[in-house]
């Protein structure tokens, strides 16, 4: 990952994000999550995983859970598209 002279991550490189989900998604839901892939985990939760553009795309993706009574879990930042190595 790069950064800014101001020691600040690149913003020209989405994020990869992990947003965990209370419960399973119902098909009809990928559109809304449009560019997420969509796991269903065993335990019962719902994991959407992929690149993010900015901040603002991230809030409104937590904004249509929370909108949509979804019970939101986590989210966590894996990463920065186009690379492999997780981010702290």
């Amino acid at each position: 990952m790069s950064h800014r002279p101001d020691g600040h991550p690149d913003s020209e490189q989405p994020m990869v994000y992990e947003i965990k989900i209370k419960g399973h998604l119902e098909p009809r839901w990928a559109s809304c999550f449009d560019g997420l892939t969509i796991t269903l985990e065993p335990s019962g939760e719902t994991l959407l995983t992929g690149p993010v553009i900015d901040q603002s795309a991230l809030f409104g993706l937590i904004k249509t859970v929370r909108d949509s009574g979804m019970q939101l879990l986590s989210v966590t930042r894996t990463g920065s598209a186009g690379t492999d190595v997780p981010q702290p």
